[in-house]
């Protein structure tokens, strides 16, 4: 059965990623809600949104806070898709990546979701219908140097992904996650400054080094994982939950 009144919710929606799919799935007719914690950048969105002809509404929180994230919940009504975007990332060996840093990844990226999930998921096992996609990353499925912290938030969240797949197997609500290598995004640029600051390469030569690293050669488009996120959220994936779409040409597969 089709929605006939789509709330989509997006945490991290001011970003890279996350600003992609607000507008995306807002081009597309659903009603959508960003969530993030920058009062400006949301602003921007909202902006931009309206240029294109379409409203999106904004809500400044910290959704590693239970009391935010249910307060937020019991006011936003039915939600009929949540993509869990929110996520944040440092580099640091592991000998150099203290309590804080660790439990800052945790947070940041699988806390964000395992609340707005649970807050919000039996709302819509309850109507028997209900998209959930979570944006991990291909840390999710392999290890590298430097990224502990990071990696083992991102296999957590997939974990989260796969075990809500299988608590809603057989009904109108999925859960999916779509695991993208590097991102055009304010996060990949921090990486590639840092990259340019330990080898005293340009910040374009870093930049190079980095997609040529990859098979495609290339950063990804946020456009491009927002188009597999719209897909994994319509109503035309009611058959697809529990899977995994890798965004990354082929370097890891699965």
């Amino acid at each position: 059965m089709a929605d006939t009144r789509r709330l989509a919710v997006v945490s991290g929606g001011s970003g890279g990623i996350g600003r992609a799919v607000v507008l995306s799935l807002a081009e597309a007719g659903d009603e959508v809600v960003a969530l993030g914690r920058s009062p400006e950048r949301l602003a921007d969105l909202a902006d931009t949104a309206r240029e294109r002809g379409f409203h999106v509404a904004t809500r400044v929180g910290d959704l590693t806070d239970p009391a935010t994230v249910e307060s937020l919940a019991e006011t936003l009504g039915p939600v009929s898709v949540l993509v869990n975007n929110a996520g944040d990332a440092h580099s640091a060996s592991l000998a150099d990546t203290d309590l804080d840093l660790w439990r800052h990844h945790l947070d940041a990226n699988a806390t964000s979701a395992f609340l707005l999930t649970r807050a919000l998921l039996p709302g819509m096992l309850r109507r028997d219908r209900g998209r959930i996609v979570f944006v991990a990353s291909t840390a999710a499925h392999t290890g590298s140097r430097y990224t502990a912290a990071y990696t083992a938030a991102k296999h957590a969240v997939l974990g989260l992904a796969r075990s809500v797949a299988a608590e809603v197997a057989g009904g109108g609500v999925t859960a999916n996650t779509v695991c993208p290598s590097f991102v055009r995004t304010p996060l990949t640029e921090r990486s590639i400054s840092r990259i340019a600051e330990r080898t005293g390469r340009d910040p374009e030569r870093a930049e190079r080094a980095l997609a040529d690293s990859t098979p495609l050669g290339r950063l990804i488009e946020p456009e491009e994982v927002a188009a597999a996120v719209a897909y994994l959220a319509s109503p035309l994936a009611g058959a697809v939950n529990g899977q995994t779409l890798t965004i990354d040409g082929g370097d890891t597969q699965r």
